[in-house]
């Protein structure tokens, strides 16, 4: 068996609240509507985000995404409104926690700089 692409899903309650939120995390609209209560955004050729209507396991799902600065992507998201605390150092990575509105987790990570 060969993967040649990964989805991660996150389910929510509410399609229209998490797909404002989570068009302001990627900043951008999302690339497909495969089937009613799904959405996806495409992040890069082999990888991407499901974002599931299911109200039954919303709020259970986490990701973590990589970025280059997550400093850089703090204030971005502050200028989009998504409310967070700041980055924090980890033992090899700084990380930024987030929420979505259903309490799904989503954290930015970076390297350390220095």
């Amino acid at each position: 068996m060969q993967i040649d692409r990964i989805l991660a899903q996150m389910t929510v309650t509410d399609l229209a609240v998490a797909q404002a939120w989570y068009q302001r995390l990627f900043g951008s609209a999302p690339d497909a509507r495969p089937m009613d209560g799904l959405l996806e955004w495409h992040l890069a050729p082999t990888f991407g985000v499901q974002v599931f209507a299911e109200a039954d396991r919303a709020g259970h799902s986490s990701l973590v995404l990589d970025v280059t600065d997550v400093d850089d992507a703090a204030d971005r998201l502050t200028a989009a409104g998504i409310e967070h605390d700041r980055p924090l150092d980890a033992t090899t990575v700084r990380i930024l926690p987030l929420t979505d509105p259903d309490g799904n987790r989503i954290v930015l990570t970076s390297p350390l700089s220095g």
